[in-house]
């Protein structure tokens, strides 16, 4: 084939993830995507071997490379920093990627607002998705209105270039990813040539001027970031932003992060007058009562690296279904039936002719296998009509022999729990150091729980 005057070989590009066969299949064999495939054009020249150039500068040793330059400044905002391994490092591109209307925008107008009140340079918002006045509509309500911060609506990368040439910003923000174009790469916006000339741009932009970027990305419908997976290997920093729309926690975890901890999660609050962080979060999530109630049990998770109390609430009513009914909310209903069939085979509690709901407090999401003991000793507990005691705690993995199993971090999520008022703690063998001020209660299996909890007819 040939284009241009020049011989072009053709070649497929998956539109999904960006992987390129030699010839036209119906199902990417990389993400496994049906009709992705589309044809591209590469020139022949572009495969020609690359000659040896002068490089930009001469390489020194490593000891010799200065890191002052590249130490991080913090954005103001407390639970950002600590996704980002305490705060924008300069020439760094970052991803923040989550659901519409979770509270993306919000954040980074709230992170501009900061820049610009505590820097001596401004900052810059570009936005490809709304026009000016609504982003300016927004910054009223919520407050964030400076001297120092500049907002632009820009959907054209040349321009947005010009506008950092004029502005000359301390950190920018680009709102979003997938809404800005290159004209000198065909395609549409959106899609996976576009994305990544335009992604491959801002970067060599943040390098050359030391300049930190903070992208928005949209998301796929299984909640991954929308666009080429290649998208996430060309940034510095992947951070998802999570939150549920029936509830105002909202949680950004890193996904990676080349500056910091990949596993840290920030806590934050979406409220009316904008978003704010929740240092504390644990008491988002519990219903403190001074007296026992049946068909609750606290359990404490870890998020990234921060121990956080949740509330694991069952239900349990006889049923005349044949079928009876497994409803679950914020749980992992995988491990709840799990642990409804171990409750039933080692605990020897019947359960085949009763309707089980379990559902956590706050909109808490609890996924980890440290919640199975908490699903349990819940459903028992309404099941029994016998209240676990209002100061207890119970961590633990329940294996299918019904053993209870050492989860990690034990004496950590104890000391959180002691600090806010539980004294009991229900733990597998073995757990390790305990805070002092925490009695423990040991049980080798389920059964064994049981009977200590006395949930036992």
């Amino acid at each position: 084939m040939v284009k241009n005057g020049r011989a072009v070989k053709a070649s497929y590009r998956c539109a999904e993830c960006g992987h390129e066969v030699a010839k036209w299949v119906g199902r990417c064999p990389e993400c496994q995507a049906w009709g992705t495939v589309e044809e591209r054009g590469v020139s022949r020249s572009a495969l020609a071997r690359v000659v040896a150039g002068a490089p930009s500068a001469p390489a020194r040793p490593i000891g010799e490379v200065d890191i002052e330059s590249a130490r991080a400044r913090k954005t103001g905002v407390a639970e950002l920093d600590r996704v980002l391994g305490g705060g924008l490092v300069p020439g760094a591109v970052v991803l923040l990627a989550g659901e519409p209307g979770v509270g993306k925008s919000t954040l980074l107008l709230e992170v501009a607002y900061q820049w610009a009140v505590k820097g001596s340079v401004p900052s810059l918002y570009i936005t490809g998705e709304e026009s000016a006045g609504q982003v300016r509509l927004r910054a009223e309500r919520t407050g964030n209105i400076h001297g120092q911060m500049y907002l632009a609506a820009e959907s054209d990368l040349s321009a947005v270039l010009g506008q950092v040439e004029a502005v000359n910003p301390g950190v920018l923000i680009v709102d979003s990813v997938q809404t800005m174009s290159s004209p000198e790469v065909d395609g549409t916006p959106g899609g996976v040539t576009q994305v990544r000339a335009v992604t491959a741009g801002l970067v060599a932009l943040a390098k050359e001027r030391g300049l930190p970027i903070v992208l928005v990305g949209h998301v796929t419908k299984d909640g991954s970031v929308a666009g080429p997976r290649v998208l996430e290997h060309l940034v510095d920093v992947v951070l998802q932003f999570e939150g549920d729309r029936h509830s105002s926690l909202r949680l950004v975890r890193g996904i990676k992060n080349r500056f910091g901890a990949a596993d840290e999660v920030g806590c934050f609050e979406l409220r009316d007058d904008g978003i704010v962080g929740v240092p504390d979060p644990s008491g988002l999530f519990l219903n403190r009562r001074d007296q026992d109630v049946t068909g609750t049990a606290v359990t404490v998770v870890v998020e990234g690296k921060r121990p956080m109390l949740g509330e694991v609430q069952a239900l349990v009513t006889p049923t005349n279904l044949p079928s009876p009914r497994r409803a679950v909310s914020g749980l992992d209903s995988a491990r709840v039936a799990m642990a409804l069939a171990v409750l039933e085979k080692r605990g020897r509690m019947a359960l085949h002719n009763k309707d089980v709901f379990t559902a956590t407090v706050g909109g808490m999401k609890l996924t980890e296998p440290a919640v199975d003991l908490a699903v349990a000793l819940a459903v028992a507990s309404a099941a029994t009509d016998q209240p676990l005691p209002h100061d207890l705690v119970v961590v633990g993995e329940v294996g299918l022999s019904g053993e209870l199993r050492r989860v990690n971090g034990v004496g950590r999520r104890l000391t959180e729990a002691a600090r806010l008022g539980y004294t009991k703690a229900l733990v597998p063998p073995d757990a390790g150091p305990l805070p002092p001020e925490t009695r423990a209660l040991v049980a080798h299996d389920l059964f064994e729980a049981l009977q200590l909890l006395k949930l036992k007819k």
